[in-house]
Formats: structure tokens, sequence, C-alpha cells
């Protein structure tokens, strides 16, 4: 840890994180007013696997004001994406003062790592995760009961499952980061592999419907993340000791 950090009192501690917390939340802000900008479109992206379904289903307004919170709603969950590399950059700007000066220069692949991780984890939920969900959900109807459902539940629904897959999809990150502090090496991923198996499946079946299909789909991916965490931390423990 750098002297800078030891020497920063505690009142200047709290002070620095006032301020990263405040460009933060401007950040969200300014993220979700460009998002409101498109918010018509992205909403029509984001009932599109409603629509290529076996069983049809249908979305219906239950509130007077439920359109203006859905998309006040969907803008700030948006600025929160947008917002991604501003948030990394800002936690990252709060505890470069206690890392030596060879761990600093991490910083722009971590922004650009957790960016991508992140878009990649959504991307994933909208192409898989949700049409095979809703698949499941809407095929055990019965015949003379339609598929009607609120879209303010759908919108809940789907962005749980969006921002879950896009969190756990930074598990690579967090490893990164972790392996920085040197609190993780890839001998002590390797050993206890098993026991990340479960917790694996756990976390699986606690995002996903419960039905095998949507647990083994995400199951899959999240074990080569543990897969390609391990290389990472390979990467990070190699660079340290060079």
């Amino acid at each position: 840890m750098s002297n800078n950090h030891q020497s920063m009192p505690f009142l200047e501690h709290l002070e620095e994180l006032r301020w990263r917390l405040v460009k933060s939340l401007i950040s969200v802000l300014i993220g979700a007013i460009i998002t409101f900008f498109f918010i018509d479109s992205l909403i029509e992206f984001l009932i599109k696997p409603t629509q290529n379904l076996k069983y049809p289903m249908d979305l219906q307004v239950l509130k007077v004001q439920g359109m203006f919170m859905i998309k006040w709603g969907i803008a700030l969950v948006g600025g929160v994406v947008l917002a991604i590399p501003v948030l990394t950059f800002q936690i990252w700007q709060f505890i470069s003062p206690g890392l030596y000066m060879n761990e600093r220069k991490y910083v722009a692949p971590l922004i650009i790592f957790t960016y991508l991780s992140f878009l990649i984890g959504l991307t994933f939920a909208y192409t898989v995760i949700i049409p095979f969900s809703l698949d499941f959900f809407t095929s055990v109807g019965m015949d003379k009961i339609e598929n009607n459902f609120s879209i303010n539940y759908y919108f809940n629904f789907i962005t749980w499952l969006m921002m879950g897959s896009g969190l756990i999809f930074e598990l690579p990150v967090l490893v990164f980061i972790l392996s920085i502090f040197g609190l993780l090496t890839p001998a002590f991923m390797s050993h206890y592999r098993r026991h990340a198996l479960v917790v694996i499946l756990v976390i699986s079946a606690f995002i996903t419907p419960p039905d095998p299909v949507s647990l083994i789909l995400m199951s899959i991916p999240l074990m080569l993340l543990y897969e390609i965490s391990i290389g990472v931390s390979w990467l990070v423990n190699r660079r340290k000791s060079n």
C-alpha cells in the first residue's frame, strides 16, 4: 500500500468518497436523460422477444401512470448501464491512492473489461435466457386461458434477468481486482473448483425460471467464466511476479 493512502486523514477519505458518489450519480442521471431520448425505440427492442413465441402472449398496461413509470424506470436502468465506465473509473480513483504505481496501470484495461463483460452478460440474457424463459412460462398455460401479462411485471422480469446476467458476467473482473490485491491465486481457484460448481448451480437456479433447460443454459457460461477467471488470475499473478 502506498504512503499517500496511509497519510490521508479519515475525514479526507469521507470527503473523497462523497465527491466520487456525487460524480457517479451525475453520470447516471446524464445516462438516463440520454436513454430517455430513445425510450420508444428501446421499449420496442425490449418487447421483441415476446413476438416470436410458440404460445403468443400479450402485454397490458394496468395502471393509469403505468407507461410513464415504465419509461422512466427503463431510462434509469439505461443510465446505470451507460454510466458503468464512469462508475468503474470513480471506484478505481478512490482506491488507487492505496496502490503501487505498477498496479495503477490496470485502470484502462479494467474499465474496458468491466463494460464489455457487462454488455456480454446483457446480450446473453436477451438472446438466450429471456426467450427460453418466456417459452417456458407461456407453455404451462391452458387452451381457454390467454397469456395476458402486465407490462410492468414483464419489464421487471427482464430487467432482473438482464442486470443479474450482466453482474454475473463481471466475475472475471472481480477476480482481476482480487488478484491485483493478492487475495486470489489460480492455485486457490483451481483447488476449490468443485465448491465453485455448487455455488454456480445455486446462483443459476436463483436467477432463472424453475426449469432444467434455463438452469443448464445459465450454468454452462458461468462454468466457462470461472475457467476464464482462473486464466485472468494467472495472468495478473504472472505480471506481478515479473
